[in-house]
C-alpha cells in the first residue's frame, strides 16, 4: 500500500483534518496545530483530540505529522527567540502526544551570523531541552539552504542526530534537497542522492518524505514547490523517488501548490500513476 497524503487544514477543529485528508484521497498526512506565522498555543480540547484519534484509526493508514511554526529557529544565537522556539516546540510535541501523532517536523532555522558550527550546536542544545513524550519523534527536515539557514547539507542533519541526546530522525523534502544541490531529476541522480544520504545520515533515520517538485533549478537554494512532475525535478525524477526500493515504504506527504486548476487531489493521483 502506498502511504500518501497532504498537508491539510484543521479549520473548525483539528478533527476536521481527517475528513479533509479523505477528500483529497490521502491516507496519511500533515497539519499545523495553529497558524504557522504566529506564536500560539495549539489549544486542542479533549473532545476534538478524541474525534481526531478515532477518525484516524477508523479511516486512515497514517502516520500524521505536525509541522512546527515557521517562527521556530533552533539555530538562533538570540536568547529570546531561542526561548520562544523551545517553548513552541514543547507545546507541539505535547500536542502530538495528545492527538496520538507520531511525528513533529521542524526546520533547524538560520544561524544569522553565528556561523554554521555554532548554529548547529545551538540547535542541538535547544532540542536537548525538550521533554519529548515516549510515543513522539522529532523529525529534522532537510532545507533548501538559502541565506544562513541550516539543514541543506546532509552533514548538517547528521551532526544534529549524532550530537543530540534525543532520539531524532529526519524528514527529507525533495524540493528542498534539489534546491540545496542534490540531483533528484533522474534515476541515476536519485540513486546517488539516496546513497549519499545513507552514507552521511543513515537511511534508518529517514521516516518521512515531503514529496514536492521544484519550480527552480537544482542548486539555486530557492524554495518554491511545483506540481508533481511539472517542475525542474520532473516526471523521471519523481518516478524514481516514489519507486526507489529504500523509499517505497515511507509515508509521502505533499506540500504542492493549489494553482492552475490543480490541487492535492490531482497531485496524489499523479503519484499513484507514477508508482509501479
Amino acid at each position: 500500500m502506498t502511504r500518501i497524503g497532504a498537508h491539510v487544514s484543521i479549520a473548525g477543529g483539528v478533527d476536521n483534518a481527517v475528513g479533509n485528508q479523505l477528500d483529497v484521497g490521502g491516507n496519511c498526512g500533515q497539519i499545523f496545530t495553529h497558524s504557522p506565522q504566529v506564536w500560539q498555543d495549539p489549544n486542542i480540547d479533549s473532545e476534538e483530540a478524541a474525534r481526531f484519534r478515532d477518525g484516524t484509526t477508523e479511516n486512515l493508514a497514517g502516520p500524521w505529522v505536525i509541522h512546527t511554526s515557521y517562527l521556530v529557529n533552533l539555530c538562533t544565537p538570540k536568547a529570546d527567540l531561542r526561548a520562544k522556539s523551545i517553548d513552541s516546540m514543547q507545546r507541539e510535541v505535547d500536542a502530538a502526544d495528545t492527538l496520538g501523532i507520531e511525528y513533529v517536523n521542524v526546520h533547524l532555522g538560520a544561524h544569522t551570523g553565528a556561523g554554521v558550527g555554532q548554529g548547529l550546536d545551538n540547535a542541538v542544545s535547544a532540542l536537548d531541552e525538550l521533554d519529548i513524550p515516549a510515543n513522539v519523534t522529532v523529525l529534522i527536515e532537510s532545507d533548501a539552504g538559502s541565506g544562513t539557514k541550516l539543514g541543506g547539507e546532509f552533514e548538517h542533519l547528521a551532526r544534529i542526530l549524532d550530537r543530540s541526546k534525543q532520539d531524532l530522525d529526519v524528514c527529507l523534502d525533495t524540493a528542498h534537497a534539489f534546491a540545496a544541490g542534490y540531483d533528484l531529476s533522474s534515476e541515476d541522480g536519485v540513486n546517488e542522492t539516496i546513497e549519499a544520504f545513507d552514507d552521511v545520515v543513515g537511511l534508518d533515520h529517514l521516516q518521512c518524505i515531503h514529496l514536492n517538485d521544484s519550480k527552480h533549478e537544482r542548486g539555486t537554494n530557492k524554495d518554491e514547490h511545483a506540481h508533481i512532475g511539472e517542475g525542474r525535478i520532473g516526471v523521471e525524477g519523481m518516478r524514481a523517488v516514489v519507486n526507489h526500493p529504500e523509499l517505497r515504504s515511507l509515508p509521502l506527504v505533499l506540500e504542492t501548490p493549489t494553482e492552475n486548476g490543480k490541487g492535492f487531489e490531482w497531485n496524489i493521483d499523479r503519484v499513484k500513476e507514477l508508482r509501479v
